[in-house]
């Protein structure tokens, strides 16, 4: 059992700054004559922590979605100003429902 090879959260962290795709990483870790086994915990992580960040991304955006469909149900119900009414009622509330669609497809993918 090897402990040399092991995962590098700064390594992971470059790769993903510098946006390199899965290809270019497997052909620089192959170039380091790592094992196949190894190469592929590497790919897993870098998997991991791409996703954590856009799934982080989606949570945000979900909840904005959340707050501001709120606003919009708050103001709609309340009319504070009734010339606006229809824009709160149909404007900010598609707005909400877009980008909670948005948080949807990150958190999901």
């Amino acid at each position: 059992m090897s402990y040399a090879n092991a995962v590098h959260p700064s390594t992971i962290q470059q790769w993903i700054d510098e946006k390199l795709d899965i290809q270019k990483i497997k052909e620089k870790l192959e170039s380091l004559s790592l094992d196949e086994e190894t190469i592929m915990a590497h790919i897993q992580e870098f998997k991991k922590r791409k996703y954590a960040k856009r799934q982080f991304n989606g949570f945000i955006c979900l909840g904005l979605g959340a707050f501001l469909g709120f606003i919009s149900c708050t103001l709609t119900l309340t009319n504070p100003i009734p010339e606006l009414y229809y824009w709160f009622l149909y404007g900010l509330t598609s707005i909400a429902l877009i980008i909670i669609f948005l948080g949807l497809y990150y958190v999901l993918e």
